[in-house]
């Protein structure tokens, strides 16, 4: 799978444990960046994530912050994307599942390095259970 990720200065540390992940995983990845834990502006390494998963260049993307909150309203922002806040493998799970969340969001100052492995395992391997689901996915675009 083609996944896109990328964090500000609060989520790099967790960025660079997560690519190496996939990439053990068998996964291709492309990191948006940041490099380092100087402080920057969240939206300008979010957006190109989102952006670039709306426009199908990648499967999935991810995406890190402090708490995960702001990564995630940027990247809701672009048309496409049904990108979800996830704290544990449940949440993960059930976004994939339900809601067909094609990015994650998660917060490095408030989940566990173990808890970011797992979330990422499940939102790779999870797939849409459709049925129900498809008719409010559509709703969610409309």
């Amino acid at each position: 799978m083609r996944i896109a990720i990328g964090s500000d200065h609060a989520g790099v540390a967790y960025k660079s444990i997560l690519v190496d992940l996939m990439r053990e995983l068998g996964h291709e990845v492309k990191d948006f960046g940041t490099d380092s834990e100087a402080s920057v502006d969240y939206p300008d390494y979010i957006r190109p994530v989102a952006e670039a998963v709306a426009r199908g260049d990648y499967e999935r993307g991810i995406v890190l912050g402090g708490s995960g909150n702001g990564e995630a309203m940027v990247a809701n922002k672009v048309r496409g994307v049904r990108c979800a806040l996830c704290w544990d493998e449940t949440t993960a799970r059930l976004a994939r599942e339900h809601n067909d969340a094609n990015m994650v969001s998660m917060g490095q100052r408030v989940i566990g390095v173990e808890t970011a492995r797992e979330i990422t395992k499940v939102f790779l391997i999870t797939g849409f259970a459709g049925g129900r689901h498809v008719a409010r996915i559509a709703k969610i675009e409309s």
